[in-house]
């Protein structure tokens, strides 16, 4: 399995987007589109996938980047949500994304008397209900204990401990967002869908009253895409593709959820810990050597292709957050931000016999005639949200598919990355790569690592980091080009690595070097070079904006680090 999305495969991809007739057009290139496009492909459709942008450019690169069951959606009484989400969650860490989806600590703090039987009998209920949704009695995380505050402490000495009286540990999934997006995708495109980024849907096609395809524009050219089925899975932008094909039934309300990339000597913990917000929760989890600090959860109305954070998120988060540590956090040790979008439903038209909601979770609308929409959902639940809705695609065909497969179909680079993780020694020495590369690059690329270092014998200078770049290989930028759809420089540095919020300048100094890297492979000349450079710094300065100044949040009294 390959899946490859190249620039030769991009130009196959259009070929065969303008010329052939497929039973399902998927608009969207999230987790939600992209789980759509390989849930159809697997059960034998014809599919392509059309996303405007980038692959997961949207909230799937900018969400909470953990896989879980939803631990406070259980004070809300939604079991059936948790219990749906923390079989997903299982199922991702053990069998279809293992290397980018792996178990996570965390500590819920206590610090009042009344909380350990309350919490801990909803962290039961967590376990008890993620053991009741697993098959052939494997697990996919461990399960949870009570700490005193001594115990508390030993596992996470940056707590204050004239707050804590005690916790619960327990556990949940990291993961890359938008490489599990990609991922996603790409498996898609290796069970014959076609996969085509950069493609904004213009238009919706009508045969009479039926919806038969939709206009793309990509590269320049404006073509009509065929489909039996179009299936909408824009997001925030699911009420514009069904305007597109006649009054909408049902609008969307994006909320703006804001995250801080923190320095890892920042916190001194070896968990990370979920508690109690001012007005929901918060959460300091460990992720690839740092801190990522959200959530909030505010309404938006503001352009949705460019969300900002602002310095009253910053403050929020901030602020909440150091009510429980010993060394409050400021902004100086705040290395990135970000801010993504959750497409919240607001119905218009509330009639049961053309609106069916499958879940309290997520919606699927069929209508007008010829589309489905999928909307609302959680990132864990990707899957199931496919499932629905290529299920509601076979009652538009009028035909009876085959069961969806996609619970049995681990997705490129799962198969066999234990082996391949066994050999990391080996192909460092072969490769003549700093190991502790290899053991971080096994989390990326799983199985295909062998693949991806490759070419690094011949050009020995992809092995070695660029300056401004270090936490990554110069194959790696590469590999993002010709195997995983990326077309700009953010999308390398934004979504393919990490670096827009890893390094405190965005990774801007190595932005031009890594252009240079990869302009051979797109085509790009001196001009395109500065321009994506330029671009990227655009993206960059606006997530930064909400970091400077000194708000409420920032703790000015907190001991300042120099980096």
């Amino acid at each position: 399995m390959t899946g490859a999305l190249s620039p030769d495969g991009r130009d196959a991809a259009i070929a065969a987007a303008r010329s052939g007739r497929f039973d399902v057009a998927v608009v969207g290139g999230g987790i939600t589109g992209a789980g759509v496009a390989l849930d159809a492909a697997a059960r034998g459709l014809s599919v392509v996938l059309l996303e405007a942008g980038d692959l997961a450019s949207g909230t799937s690169s900018r969400s909470g980047k953990t896989v879980h069951g939803g631990l406070r959606y259980l004070e809300q009484l939604n079991f059936g949500l948790v219990a749906e989400a923390l079989h997903e969650r299982d199922l991702l860490v053990r069998t279809l994304a293992p290397h980018l989806v792996t178990p996570e600590p965390f500590l819920f703090p206590l610090t009042k008397r009344w909380e350990r039987p309350y919490i801990g009998a909803g962290v039961l209920l967590y376990d008890v209900m993620a053991a009741a949704g697993r098959t052939g009695g494997r697990g996919g995380v461990p399960h949870h204990r009570h700490l005193t505050r001594r115990g508390a402490l030993r596992e996470a000495p940056g707590l204050d401990p004239g707050v804590v009286t005690g916790a619960l540990q327990y556990y949940d999934g990291r993961m890359d967002d938008a490489r599990l997006t990609v991922a996603v995708a790409r498996t898609a495109a290796a069970h014959g869908a076609v996969v085509l980024s950069h493609a904004p849907v213009v238009d919706v096609l009508r045969d009479g009253a039926r919806v038969a395809g939709v206009t793309v524009e990509a590269d320049g050219n404006r073509f009509d895409v065929s489909a039996s089925v179009v299936v909408n899975a824009a997001g925030v932008w699911a009420a514009d593709v069904q305007a597109m094909a006649g009054p909408a039934t049902f609008a969307v309300r994006p909320a703006k959820g804001v995250h801080l990339l923190v320095e890892q000597e920042a916190f001194d913990s070896r968990t990370g810990i979920l508690a109690r917000a001012e007005d929901s929760v918060i959460i300091l989890r460990k992720w690839f050597g740092h801190w990522l600090l959200g959530t909030t959860d505010t309404a938006y109305d503001g352009d949705r292709r460019t969300p900002a954070v602002e310095q009253a998120d910053v403050d929020y988060l901030l602020r909440n957050v150091n009510r429980y540590l010993a060394r409050p956090l400021s902004r100086d040790d705040v290395l990135g931000a970000f801010a993504g979008l959750r497409p919240l439903l607001a119905p218009v038209a509330r009639d049961p016999a053309t609106t069916s909601a499958l879940s309290r979770d997520h919606t699927v609308v069929e209508e007008p005639a010829g589309m489905v929409t999928v909307v609302g959902g959680k990132y864990t639940t990707y899957r199931r949200m496919a499932r629905d809705a290529v299920d509601a695609v076979g009652r538009a065909l009028g035909d009876t598919l085959p069961p969806c497969p996609t619970a049995e179909l681990p997705l490129v680079g799962a198969a066999g990355w234990r082996a391949v993780g066994n050999r990391a020694a080996r192909l460092a020495a072969e490769h003549r790569v700093d190991e502790a590369h290899v053991r971080r690059m096994l989390h990326r690329y799983g199985d295909e690592l062998p693949d991806v270092l490759a070419p690094v014998p011949a050009d020995p200078a992809l092995g070695r980091p660029l300056p401004g770049a270090e936490e990554y290989l110069p194959v790696e930028f590469r590999r993002a080009v010709t195997h995983e759809g990326a077309r700009t420089l953010a999308d390398v540095l934004h979504r393919r690595t990490h670096l827009a919020i890893e390094r405190t300048d965005g990774g801007l100094s190595a932005a031009p070097a890594v252009a240079a890297l990869l302009a051979p492979l797109l085509g790009w000349d001196a001009d395109r070079q500065a321009a994506e450079v330029a671009a990227y710094r655009e993206e960059v300065e606006r997530d930064r904006a909400g970091l400077a100044g000194h708000g409420e949040g920032s703790d000015s009294a907190a001991p300042s680090r120099t980096r």
